[in-house]
C-alpha cells in the first residue's frame, strides 16, 4: 500500500500555472549563470555558449553539470588545425583504445550473463503480481524485479570487477604501459632489484583487489534480504 501511495502522489497532476512557478526560479538561475559565463575567455566562450544552450533547454539534466564545471574550473578544449598538426584537446593513444575496447567487450559479455541470469532466478509470478496492480514495465522492473535480482547479480559481478582489474596488466601485449609495464619491466630492468618491484607490484594489485571487495561486499550486505 505504501508503493501505491507513493506511485499515486508521484502522478498528481500539475496545472500549467504551479509548473510555471515550479520552473521560472530555476530558468532566472540559469540564465544568469550562462549570461555570467559568456563573459570568459574566447578559447572557451563557444563550449560555455554550448553549454548554455543545453542548460536552458534541458534545465534540471545540465544545470548540475554546469555547476562542477565552475567549481572545478574545467574548460571544453576542441582541437584545431594549426600550422601542420592539430592543437588542444586530449589526444588518446590507439593502444589505450584497443585496451579499453577488448577489456569492455570480454568483461561485458560475462556481467551481461550475470545480469541476465539475476532477472530470470525472479518468479514470474512477481511480475505478474505486479502488472495486476497496474504498474507500467518500467516501474516493475525498477521496483519489483531488479531489488530482487541484485542479491543473485551483486556476488558473481563482484568477481568480474577483481577480474578486469586483474586483466588490464596485459596492457602490455597492445603496447600500453601500465603499472606493470612500467614498474615490473622497466624499473625492474633499471634497478635490478627483483624482489622489490614484484612485491610492490603485487601490493598495488592486492590494495586494488582489497577496496573493490570491500565497497562491494559492503553494497551487497545492503541489499540482502533482511530476516527477522
Amino acid at each position: 500500500w505504501g508503493l501505491i501511495d507513493r506511485l499515486t502522489c508521484s502522478a498528481m497532476p500539475v496545472s500549467g500555472s504551479q509548473a510555471n512557478s515550479l520552473v521560472a526560479p530555476l530558468s532566472d538561475a540559469s540564465r544568469a549563470i550562462a549570461h555570467s559565463l559568456s563573459n570568459a575567455t574566447t578559447g572557451t566562450a563557444s563550449a560555455i555558449s554550448a553549454l548554455a544552450g543545453s542548460l536552458l533547454s534541458a534545465e534540471t539534466g545540465a544545470f548540475p553539470l554546469l555547476i562542477l564545471m565552475v567549481v572545478f574550473g574545467l574548460t571544453w578544449n576542441i582541437p584545431e588545425l594549426k600550422g601542420f598538426n592539430f592543437k588542444g584537446g586530449i589526444q588518446i593513444r590507439g593502444s589505450l583504445i584497443a585496451l579499453w575496447f577488448a577489456l569492455a567487450i570480454y568483461t561485458g559479455a560475462f556481467i551481461a550473463e550475470n545480469v541476465r541470469a539475476g532477472i530470470q532466478a525472479v518468479s514470474k509470478g512477481q511480475t505478474e503480481a505486479a502488472a495486476s496492480l497496474g504498474l507500467r514495465p518500467g516501474r516493475i522492473m525498477n521496483l519489483v524485479i531488479l531489488p530482487q535480482a541484485l542479491r543473485v547479480i551483486i556476488p558473481p559481478l563482484i568477481s568480474q570487477y577483481l577480474n578486469i582489474t586483474k586483466n588490464s596488466s596485459l596492457a602490455i601485449a597492445v603496447g600500453y604501459m601500465d603499472v606493470t609495464g612500467t614498474l615490473g619491466g622497466i624499473t625492474l630492468n633499471q634497478t635490478g632489484r627483483a624482489i622489490e618491484t614484484i612485491l610492490l607490484l603485487m601490493l598495488f594489485y592486492l590494495t586494488i583487489s582489497l577496496s573493490i571487495s570491500a565497497v562491494m561486499n559492503i553494497y551487497n550486505n545492503s541489499i540482502k534480504l533482511k530476516e527477522r
